[in-house]
């Protein structure tokens, strides 16, 4: 039985966090939507997040880490528990052609660190919305690079053990957006470590400049979204799918298959959770009666008790 009040207590006595009560989570996720959690917590240090969820397991409190929010959805009803962000867990060291970085980092963060150090092979992670640890989680990749590619090994909390280890990225299982991580609930990456090549500034910036102005021309940046709304079916190009299926600007109250791109479901001023998964209802289902195929969610839904 969760004990409120003496979980509330103990987070009094944890240094390197900062604690809101009752927090809107549309405030917390690129998609801008999500009603209140319990607590929004966030963790200066990897040490922090440890104290937070060991107190959280033992006053029975309900927890979900998250990065930056890009690929999530949370319930209109909100988080019945512990929201904890990683977003302040951000410091970046380059070494020779390694790069470290927090899993609160953004990946454009990550990307720019490794422009300005001459090192090439994060190019495609320019513009990504999400955070270091959540593209580790769901080898998140964009125009033929993904985090596999690059990754040299990760440190996470496992929460059973309470202890740190470290994963060399062969023991990762990557797949398209998959790894180990997904199996393993009870682990939260706080680091990894990249091997890059050295390269040529002026060729990187380049590309980096086109794979950004490729995102403008393409994606519907100017709204707000949880990125590509769903994962891409083998042999087939899932976008394609939907604007052949008559779908693209298909809204259901004020959640929207874009016009622009019909691989995103975008926030029209005032969408709800609700709405968003009624859509992705409608699209699975149409892409089903003509295609007969299953197509999988790339948002991940967060339920009120989930």
């Amino acid at each position: 039985m969760t004990d409120s009040k003496a979980f509330e207590a103990a987070l009094d006595e944890i240094s390197g966090i900062t604690v809101r009560y009752n927090e809107l989570l549309s405030k917390h996720t690129t998609f801008q939507i999500g009603g209140a959690a319990d607590y929004y917590i966030e963790t200066l240090t990897a040490e922090a997040m440890q104290a937070v969820l060991a107190c959280a397991q033992k006053y029975s409190v309900r927890t979900k880490v998250i990065g930056r929010g890009s690929n999530l959805l949370f319930a209109d009803a909100g988080y019945r528990g512990a929201v904890i962000s990683t977003s302040a867990m951000k410091q970046i060291t380059v070494s020779g052609a390694e790069i470290t970085a927090e899993a609160g980092a953004s990946l454009t963060a990550l990307a720019k660190a490794a422009l300005e150090a001459s090192l090439t092979g994060l190019e495609f992670a320019n513009g990504i919305p999400g955070s270091v640890g959540g593209a580790v989680f769901m080898n998140a990749g964009a125009y033929d690079g993904e985090i596999s590619q690059v990754l040299l090994r990760s440190t996470y909390y496992d929460a059973e053990k309470r202890e740190f280890c470290t994963l060399d990225a062969d023991a990762h299982e990557f797949a398209y957006r998959n790894s180990i991580y997904r199996a393993h609930p009870e682990w939260t990456v706080v680091s990894a470590t990249f091997s890059l090549r050295n390269g040529d500034h002026t060729v990187i910036r380049a590309r980096m400049e086109e794979l950004m102005a490729r995102r403008a021309d393409k994606q519907p940046l100017e709204y707000p979204s949880a990125g590509s709304a769903f994962k891409r079916y083998p042999g087939r190009y899932t976008a394609q799918m939907i604007d052949e299926a008559g779908l693209k600007g298909k809204q259901i109250g004020c959640a929207q298959i874009s016009e622009k791109h019909a691989g995103f479901i975008i926030n029209r001023d005032g969408a709800t959770a609700e709405d968003v998964l009624a859509l992705i209802d409608c699209v699975r289902n149409e892409i089903r009666r003509l295609y007969g195929i299953e197509i999988e969610p790339e948002i991940v839904y967060v339920p009120e008790n989930g």
